[in-house]
Formats: structure tokens, sequence, C-alpha cells
């Protein structure tokens, strides 16, 4: 990739619908170098695709964090089905180390985000956590409102 392609895909991952003039006149490069780079970039596997933003997707809540979760015996999946029954978990990663699984959490208040905690905490088969809250996001690729 080189700096024009390293632009596009800044401009277009904060707002996938610019037109190629925009862009164009962005980066200042031309319209028919833009379309080239994108469709380079589109073939190449680069882009994978454009989406929708849902705004409950887009506005994060006063209270988020992450939470490593430790797991007992071959329960793996059970663990991370009944996550992906909580609405306030927005994603949930595997890892290796101490910690076997990383859940990005999130809720409008402090007392909420704990009555969380303490639900995740239940679930069978989780054996020990540790949480820390995420004071501010100085760099994200997610696209913002």
């Amino acid at each position: 990739m080189d700096p024009l392609d390293e632009k596009l895909i800044t401009q277009l991952r904060h707002n996938g619908r610019r037109s190629i003039s925009d862009l164009a006149a962005e980066t200042g490069a031309s319209r028919a170098t833009v379309r080239a780079h994108i469709e380079r970039l589109e073939k190449s596997g680069v882009i994978l695709g454009y989406t929708v933003i849902l705004r409950a997707d887009a506005v994060e809540e006063a209270v988020r964090g992450i939470m490593m979760i430790e797991i007992e015996g071959h329960v793996t999946d059970r663990v991370i089905r009944a996550l992906e029954g909580i609405a306030e978990i927005s994603e949930v990663h595997t890892t290796n180390g101490r910690w076997d699984l990383i859940a990005e959490l999130s809720a409008p208040t402090l007392a909420t985000f704990d009555a969380i905690l303490r639900r995740i905490r239940l679930i069978p088969g989780i054996t020990g956590s540790e949480t820390s809250l995420l004071l501010s996001s100085p760099h994200s690729t997610r696209a913002r409102l």
C-alpha cells in the first residue's frame, strides 16, 4: 500500500459513501487515479466491502470496559454463547496467556456496569475475571457519526 491508499482507506473508514470526486479533492489526486486505487484495493481484498453503521453501534455508552475472563475446563464455546446473549457486550476475543477470553462491554451508568459484571461472573465455567474501565480512546478505526 502506498500513501494514497492509506489516505483513501482513512477517508472511507470514516464515511464509506464518499464520492470519488470528494476523495480526489481531499487527497489531491485525480478522480481516475482514486477510482483505480479503490478498484485495486477491492480486487486485492484489502477492502472487503462497505457497511451501514447503526446509531446504536456508533454511539458509545458512558461507561466502557474490558473484562478478562478465566475459564475452567473445556467449556469455552458454552461460555462464549452465554456472553453473546448479553446485549451490553460488543465483542468477545479468545486469547492466550493467563486469560482465556476478553470481553468488551459498555453501560450507561456504573451501577448498570456493575450489574453486568455480576451477571457475567455467574456464568457456569467462569472461574476468574479482572475488569478495567476504558478512560479514553485516543485512536480507533471504528467509524464515528
